[in-house]
């Protein structure tokens, strides 16, 4: 064999070597013919995220997820490593979020461009967060249905419980007997109605009667509309006159001379002054007594002997 077949063999050798390490290395998300930016992100779950899982920046590919490790301070967050094979300058607050890709659960990181005007270098650390996924928004919104449920089954069990305590040996007479109670209380429902149609039956003239005296009346009374108009002024006028007369003057007047009177009663009753002495004390009813019968002695005297008292003379 020729020396020179030897050098083909061995190159292709080499080649091949150099083409599996590029693909290795390609699948696991590392070019090693393109200039690379590397940052990291910190994680508390990644949700399910793999090594080459893309890196989107607007719907576009622009790197992939190498490494994925534990934080070596014991925290218990998780660190992956975002291979960048295009040049996008990145605000130090940029977001990388953790997303949907499909509906059958892959991942994706997709970058979120922050507001700072100082710029990301490789090797910094980018800001992580997690998108909700489809369970768990399904989740957040079947939880009210569920907790809704469950109160009416917990509801129903209860009415099944009620029931069928109803529904036992026990209450079944305390049933049969409210069942009659109820049907003969419709049955005395049914004759009292009775009993008022025919009320109302025989005394339909009557109450024909007294609906059309009732239609008189409130004829007479819109024909009489004008008087009762003129009464009711009237009534104005006699209350507008009472308003002015001053009643309040009068009552307060009223109050004072029957707050002398009761002054004066009282003077009397203590037995102050004439009236007062002859109404409280004896004494002088007394004295008015004898005075009277001296008097009256007085003058059946001069009735029976005038000449002690008058004298004539005669010329």
């Amino acid at each position: 064999m020729k020396k020179s077949t030897y050098i083909y063999i061995g190159l292709s050798f080499i080649f091949g070597i150099i083409i599996f390490i590029w693909g290795y290395n390609y699948l696991k998300g590392k070019d090693l013919f393109r200039n690379e930016t590397i940052y990291y992100v910190r994680y508390h779950d990644i949700s399910g995220l793999v090594n080459a899982n893309p890196v989107l920046f607007h719907g576009m590919q622009v790197g992939a997820v190498r490494n994925i490790h534990l934080a070596p301070d014991g925290s218990g967050d998780i660190i992956i490593e975002l291979v960048l094979n295009k040049k996008i300058p990145l605000p130090k607050d940029t977001h990388s979020r953790i997303i949907n890709a499909t509906l059958l659960g892959d991942k994706s990181v997709d970058l979120k461009l922050g507001t700072s005007r100082e710029m990301a270098k490789s090797g910094d650390t980018l800001i992580g967060c997690v998108e909700v996924t489809l369970k768990q928004q399904v989740t957040s919104a079947l939880a009210p249905m569920k907790a809704r449920a469950e109160a009416i089954l917990s509801n129903v069990d209860s009415l099944v419980a009620s029931v069928s305590k109803m529904l036992s040996k026990t209450n079944t007479h305390s049933i049969d007997t409210t069942v009659r109670n109820i049907q003969g209380t419709f049955d005395n429902l049914n004759k009292t109605t009775a009993n008022l149609n025919a009320l109302v039956s025989d005394n339909r003239i009557r109450i024909s009667q007294t609906l059309t005296n009732i239609d008189s009346l409130s004829l007479a009374l819109n024909n009489k509309k004008g008087d009762i108009n003129k009464i009711i002024s009237n009534f104005k006028r006699i209350s507008d006159t009472l308003n002015q007369a001053q009643i309040g003057q009068t009552l307060r007047e009223t109050k004072q001379s029957l707050t002398h009177l009761n002054a004066l009663l009282a003077k009397i009753n203590a037995g102050q002054g004439t009236v007062g002495s002859l109404i409280t004390s004896d004494s002088l009813h007394i004295k008015l007594n004898k005075t009277m019968l001296q008097l009256n002695k007085l003058i059946k005297d001069i009735r029976e002997n005038p000449h002690r008292y008058l004298k004539f003379s005669v010329f």
